[in-house]
């Protein structure tokens, strides 16, 4: 859907209201009342044949009496007459509609999302509230109360959330940009408002309250796009399996399990809190603090102990760090603290203190260099009322401008006594919490942001594993399985295709019957471990289809008989196709880990990883989405020693971390290359002196279909397609390809190279070099909104880059902006015209609809090869540019 339509539909000039009421209890009515009451400046029109009038205002008998065509309709009539009603509307000329009506059936919103799209309507809703654009003083809902004007924005699959929500929000005084309820999402999703408000001035945060994510690749793009300029905070329903069933029952769709919601919001650099009192604290937090921390640690002061060490423990149980005091903080606060010469953090100034020795203790740690992060408990005192506190705080930060003090939130606790004191820093923009552990908690959603945020921007290793990937192979190999109806492999078969990915599975043999498998560990030698093979079974440890330790053959045949009267026993239809024979690894001193690949119902393949063992489910591993690259999978490791499910063992030699992730990127490009496996499964995997051996691998095939408006992987992986070799005109080769995370360095030694003329032609002025924030968001981007291609040459043991061309899609695919720089030593060797060649077929198979790109009139190199290639240039006299634009036709 267009963004242009989008930001249309929120910002209407004109409002008709469909099946407007005098009935109080309507919701026509209610639309009517709130539109009169918040002020907007257009028109508002009334339709329906009951009345002449509704709230005082002239109303219209039929849509096709209206005087002018609405900008906005809210449809407040019964669910059978929508497909009538938006007929009518499309048939005037109104593009933009709220559905409130709820309780629509699979089949009716299937007819009106598909008249919606025939008619060329944006449409929110059904069973929708409507929404709220304060600036614009426009309350096109039914709810019952308004919004201020603010700088968040909440958009809600839940209408009763977004009453709660206003509720709340009021009695905080903290106000939106837009207040948006989704309903059923038949046409506006989560996606399209993302791109919306992540580029909008208004927005400073935005808030979602999510039931269930339809489109997950486009929802993950748009809310990494959102969050790498400002913050997303995202409430996720359905973290138990009766809550998920519950959402699928209230908005429809499908959901996978809750660790792979939390593994999309950390990739999409977004922040999840668990329930809506959380989600209170959150938004109350990032509302008044929108920005990056400096730092982790919290300096807290108090004047009572037990709430300082209440505030204490909830810091460091959830991993946060206590900030440590100079000598020479603590010896001027020992100046104001008599009962004290031992001032440590938290700092306890007692609960005599007066509001003066606030003051002084306060002013002490804004001017301290360590203090970053202060909460200030205030616990209700005899001397003075806790509004006085208040004031005081609030006197002495306005003494200091925002951008030189710390990051300051209060405490004061109790009710009636303390609400004074709350409402004053409300009114003074200061976070202000009931509790101690609400203030600690509100804090440590700051932190998870600020990691998020460090974890999208964060240089991988760089590591070639080219040498040890042969895809094509793997490919045949699976092609030949699945030609002869092989779906479900066991691990002599599932070695074939790992070993193509540099995966090292232990050496197996494979016998028919119990007597082939005693004549096979005779020839293997001793001891053996002993292992069924059928298709039917998934896990056959569990059901006693494993046996180790063999000592001789006898024993050998007689384990298999005791294995197939098991099996017989309790799977009696079980297809059996022998045994595997597989001599014991040596466990001693190893670590016994699991890798495993599911696919999952809308977001495709994910990886998980955890120890050995059976029964493997979410809930006993970490959770990943694919791609991985080297710093991605080492997450993946600490997210599953942090959850407990891998754990440090006493052993001589720990688990290389690094060959690990190594080896998870090798899955992970895997599941990338090879989209017949549905589910993988290595277990165990015996990790030893950096070394990874497979004893028992699965794996699923199913031929891959793709589904119509569908991507298999929920993020895209690096379009290694585009890659391939260039001759230059001084004879030498280099490779042209995407750009990578892993460039960064190298992508900062090429702006370095830059001359100052070649960058001011490039940056319309004079730049600075690149920070590492910056040649991040440059390298680590994302491949389906835009792309750089790079060119590099082999340069004393290492690839130098040589030039890049950037496009960027704009969210309709109608325009990408290009721009080319090529390294200031290296100009005149064709490396522009190959870099602009590439972005203009890559934007063809992207099926852009036009790329342009901005010069100076003076950078007639760039303009000459434009015209070579077919720009239409021209002179923007105003602005002192060149604009070069192409119309592209799709491939």
């Amino acid at each position: 859907m267009s963004i242009k339509r989008i930001g249309q539909f929120f910002n209407p000039s004109s409002v008709a209201v469909i099946g407007a009421s005098s009935n109080p209890g309507r919701a026509g009515n209610v639309v009517m009342r709130n539109l009169l009451h918040g002020g907007f400046k257009g028109p508002i029109m009334p339709v329906t044949p009951k009345y002449a009038a509704v709230q005082g205002v002239l109303a219209y008998p039929t849509i096709a009496k209206l005087p002018q065509v609405p900008d906005l309709a809210v449809i407040c009539t019964n669910k059978s007459t929508l497909i009538q009603v938006l007929t009518e509307l499309a048939e005037l000329g109104c593009r933009n509609a709220i559905v409130v009506a709820a309780g629509l059936d699979k089949e009716q919103k299937a007819r009106l999302q598909a008249l919606a799209r025939e008619k060329h309507i944006t449409l929110l809703g059904s069973n929708s509230l409507g929404m709220l654009v304060p600036h614009l003083g426009l309350n096109a809902s039914f709810s019952h109360t308004t919004a201020d004007a603010g700088k968040l924005a909440f958009i809600s699959q839940s209408a009763a959330v977004c009453s709660t929500i206003l509720d709340w929000a009021n009695s905080k005084r903290i106000g939106f940009s837009y207040f948006i309820s989704l309903g059923d999402s038949l046409d506006i999703d989560f996606d399209e408002l993302l791109d919306l408000f992540g580029r909008d001035g208004k927005t400073k945060a935005i808030l979602l309250y999510i039931d269930n994510i339809q489109d997950v690749r486009r929802f993950i793009s748009a809310a990494r796009a959102a969050a790498f300029s400002k913050p997303v905070i995202a409430i996720k329903t359905g973290r138990t399996q009766a809550g998920a069933e519950a959402a699928m029952i209230h908005t429809g769709g499908s959901t996978s399990d809750d660790a792979v919601y939390d593994a999309m919001f950390q990739r999409a650099g977004m922040l999840r809190v668990t329930d809506l009192r959380e989600l209170f604290a959150a938004t109350q937090t990032l509302a008044l603090h929108p920005k990056l921390l400096q730092v982790e640690h919290l300096t807290i002061l108090t004047n009572g102990g037990g709430p300082g060490i209440m505030a204490v423990d909830t810091l460091l149980q959830r991993s946060g760090k206590l900030a440590e005091l100079s000598d020479k903080t603590i010896q001027a606060l020992n100046a104001v603290i008599p009962q004290s010469n031992h001032t440590a953090n938290p700092i306890d100034i007692f609960g005599d203190s007066a509001p003066h020795r606030y003051q002084q203790a306060l002013e002490i740690l804004l001017k301290a260099d360590e203090v970053k992060n202060l909460l200030i408990i205030h616990t209700p005192s005899a001397l003075a009322p806790s509004e006085a506190y208040a004031q005081i705080i609030a006197q002495t930060l306005a003494t200091l401008p925002k951008m030189a003090r710390p990051f300051v939130m209060t405490n004061f606790m109790g009710e009636e006594a303390a609400f004074a004191a709350r409402d004053v820093c409300v009114e003074q923009g200061i976070p202000t919490y009931r509790t101690p552990e609400g203030a600690v908690g509100a804090f440590m959603h700051l932190i998870s942001y600020r990691r998020n945020q460090k974890h999208l921007t964060q240089t991988p290793e760089s590591i070639s594993q080219d040498e040890l990937i042969h895809s094509h192979s793997a490919k045949q190999q699976i092609d030949s399985y699945l030609d002869q109806s092989l779906t479900q492999l066991s691990t002599h078969q599932a070695s074939q295709i790992l070993c193509h990915y540099g995966m090292e599975c232990i050496d197996t043999d494979i016998a028919l019957t119990p007597s082939e498998a005693k004549e096979q560990a005779q020839l293997l030698g001793f001891p053996v471990a002993l292992k069924l093979i059928s298709p039917s079974i998934p896990s056959k440890s569990e059901v006693g289809g494993v046996v180790l330790n063999l000592n001789d053959a006898d024993e050998v045949e007689q384990s298999a008989f005791a294995i197939l009267l098991r099996i017989k026993q309790a799977y009696p239809d079980a297809i059996i196709e022998g045994f595997s024979l597989q001599k014991m690894a040596p466990r001693a001193g190893s670590q016994e880990l699991r890798i495993a690949v599911k696919t999952e119902p809308d977001v495709g393949p994910v990886i998980l990883l955890g120890e050995a063992g059976t029964g493997f489910n979410f809930n006993q591993a970490a959770v990943a989405l694919p791609p991985l690259n080297m710093n991605l999978a080492k997450y993946l490791i600490a997210a599953a020693y942090d959850k407990g499910v891998l754990k440090e063992r006493l052993l001589p030699e720990k688990v290389d971390k690094y060959r690990l992730c190594a080896l998870l990127t090798r899955v992970s490009q895997l599941v990338i290359d090879q989209p017949d496996i549905q589910t993988l499964e290595l277990n165990p995997i015996l990790a030893t002196d950096g070394h990874f051996l497979i004893l028992d691998a699965s794996i699923t095939l199913q031929r891959f279909t793709p589904l119509p408006g569908r991507k298999r992987l929920a993020i895209k992986p690096y379009p290694k397609e585009w890659e391939r070799t260039v001759m230059l005109k001084n004879d030498t080769q280099a490779q042209l390809r995407p750009i990578r995370p892993e460039d960064e360095r190298n992508h900062q030694e090429f702006d370095q190279s830059l001359s100052k003329e070649d960058r001011y032609r490039r940056f319309f002025g004079e730049l600075p070099q690149f920070t590492h924030e910056q040649l991040a968001k440059m390298t680590q981007i994302d491949y389906d909104r835009e792309m750089a291609f790079i060119i590099t040459q082999p340069y004393k043991s290492a690839q130098r880059t040589l030039g890049v061309s950037r496009v960027l899609m704009d969210p309709d695919n109608l325009l990408a902006e290009f721009a080319v720089v090529v390294r200031s030593d290296c100009q005149g060797l064709g490396l522009g015209k190959l870099l602009m060649e590439a972005a203009i077929a890559y934007c063809k198979r992207q099926r852009v609809g036009a790329i342009e790109g901005i010069t100076l009139p003076e950078n007639t190199g760039m303009i000459g090869l434009a015209k070579k290639l077919g720009f239409t240039i021209s002179r923007d006299f105003e602005e002192g540019t060149v604009v070069m634009k192409m119309p592209l036709t799709s491939e």
